[in-house]
């Protein structure tokens, strides 16, 4: 058999000898399990190496005890790696228009845009919206489970779909690989949108899309975590139309209180007016931002 085999004898008793002898690793394997397990997952694999010398005479190098520590599966969870995007220069020159000038006069003057990660019960669902500065209503929103280019340009066409008349607004968002595609550009210039991009590194520039995000992840994502992300679809439709900011009216109620006072905003086919039983009183801005009048819990002086 070993001749068929073209095999030599050595080569046969050497294998049967090493299944026989068993696992030579067994007993350090066994003392990394439990000094991890010990620590909670606390230490990574040089903290359990200098764990192992104390423990032992005999020195073990690190790079073999992360190599067993591969094979049994085991990881440090304390902060663990990031997704990093690329840190070189900049492929197009957008200037921040926005400058942290979060407040509009009225509605479609000033848009933020952001995508945001969720995860749900070990699915990812990506949330792309478009959200005005004038009274946080969502214009437009994609989701995707994957952040593919689709998810930003269903979501600007429509949100440019919507504008009407001359009013054109300054969409702002942060320096992401989408925002600079030449097609979404190209889209903006098409409709007069002037675009504006945080500067690099900062998230403070788009601080009120970020602040959204929070809140929405908080109170919808966070509380009740159901066991797929097809039934958080299900619900995210109504809680972004509702508005997620603590102590404001849903956009839409405030957008028809602010209709009434200035004739130049968004016509009223465009959203349907509730009844409430605070109508008529005159909505003024997001609660709590400077120069804001006083408010009570309902957005109304």
């Amino acid at each position: 058999m070993l001749s068929v085999a073209g095999l030599s004898r050595s080569t046969y008793y050497y294998q049967c000898a090493l299944r026989q002898a068993g696992d030579g690793q067994q007993a350090l394997k066994q003392q990394i399990c439990t000094i991890y397990h010990r620590h909670k997952g606390r230490y990574g694999y040089r903290r359990i190496t200098a764990e192992l010398c104390k423990l032992s005479s005999s020195r073990v190098n690190h790079k073999k005890v992360q190599r067993l520590m591969q094979a049994l599966g085991l990881k440090s969870l304390v902060r663990p790696k990031r997704y990093r995007s690329w840190r070189g220069a900049g492929h197009v020159a957008v200037p921040n228009v926005l400058q942290r000038n979060f407040q509009a006069e009225q509605p479609n003057q000033k848009w933020v845009t952001d995508v945001t990660e969720v995860k749900v019960c070990g699915d990812k669902l990506y949330l792309s919206p478009v959200m005005d500065l004038y009274n946080g209503e969502i214009v437009s929103w994609r989701t995707s489970r994957q952040p593919v280019f689709k998810l930003v340009w269903e979501m600007l066409q429509e949100a440019l779909g919507k504008l009407k008349g001359q009013t054109r607004p300054v969409l702002h968002s942060d320096q992401g690989w989408q925002y600079q595609m030449p097609a979404y550009r190209k889209a903006l210039e098409a409709q007069g949108v002037r675009q504006s991009m945080s500067r690099k590194g900062n998230c403070l520039d788009n601080a009120a899309m970020e602040s959204f995000f929070g809140t929405l992840k908080a109170e919808f994502f966070y509380l009740n975590e159901p066991p797929r992300v097809s039934r958080r679809l299900v619900g995210l439709s109504g809680h972004l139309c509702q508005g997620v900011a603590v102590g404001k009216l849903p956009p839409v109620v405030c957008l028809s209180f602010c209709r009434r006072d200035t004739p130049d905003r968004r016509e009223q086919s465009d959203v349907v007016e509730p009844v409430h039983p605070l109508q008529g009183r005159q909505f003024h801005g997001f609660p709590g931002l400077p120069g804001a009048p006083a408010m009570n819990q309902f957005g109304l002086v």
